[in-house]
């Protein structure tokens, strides 16, 4: 385990992405203009684990363009860093201020602009459906989140950062894939007629 800090961000990286192999690897983003989280999983055989997260300290500048010059550059370089095949982020919520979604919206906007630069497909996910894929519950807190986190993902409590925006960029990557790992279900039948033509061999000739 590696913990890095620097100048703008801090992050904790697990283990270092063999660039020899193509897997799929998640890049989750909760966008912000004070600070954005990051976290990154890489599926094998089925089973997710953490690459890194961490997070991008903002609020230092004062300046909002240049905050947004910063996530562009920050989400740029993980992508080009870890090569994510998909990326989700954490949409927008409406709330009562309106100058705060003005922001939040053009953090996710510059984010997801860097992704289009490279192609990603890009998958978005409401704060309570994230939640709700991570805890079972839609309005679990920050702390509720980042513990079933440490759980599924055998996290040790010390690669841990303590801004919940690290743990909460990690969530949006890993609900994006319990959506996308779900077993397909077969479409409903429209009769019975129906149902033999589509199972031939589950019915016996009289």
């Amino acid at each position: 385990m590696i913990l890095n800090k620097m100048e703008d961000h801090s992050s904790t990286t697990v283990k270092k992405v063999p660039k020899s192999i193509k897997d799929r690897i998640i890049l989750g983003i909760d966008p912000g203009t004070n600070v954005m989280g990051y976290g990154l999983i890489k599926i094998t055989d089925n089973k997710p684990e953490m690459l890194a997260m961490g997070i991008l300290q903002l609020s230092k500048y004062e300046d909002h363009y240049l905050r947004l010059h910063k996530i562009f550059d920050r989400t740029l370089s993980l992508i080009e860093e870890y090569l994510p095949d998909e990326f989700a982020i954490e949409s927008q919520f409406f709330g009562k201020n309106i100058q705060s979604m003005l922001k939040l919206g053009r953090a996710q906007g510059t984010a997801i602009a860097a992704a289009l630069s490279h192609d990603l497909p890009i998958f978005e996910y409401a704060p309570l459906k994230i939640k709700m894929a991570i805890t079972g519950n839609g309005r679990a807190s920050k702390e509720q989140v980042a513990d079933m986190l440490r759980r599924e993902l055998k996290i040790p409590a010390e690669a841990l950062l303590p801004q919940l925006d690290a743990t909460d960029g990690l969530a949006a990557a890993l609900c994006h894939y319990l959506q996308t790992n779900r077993p397909q279900m077969d479409k409903p039948y429209n009769s019975w007629k129906d149902y033999i033509t589509k199972n031939p061999k589950k019915v016996r000739p009289d």
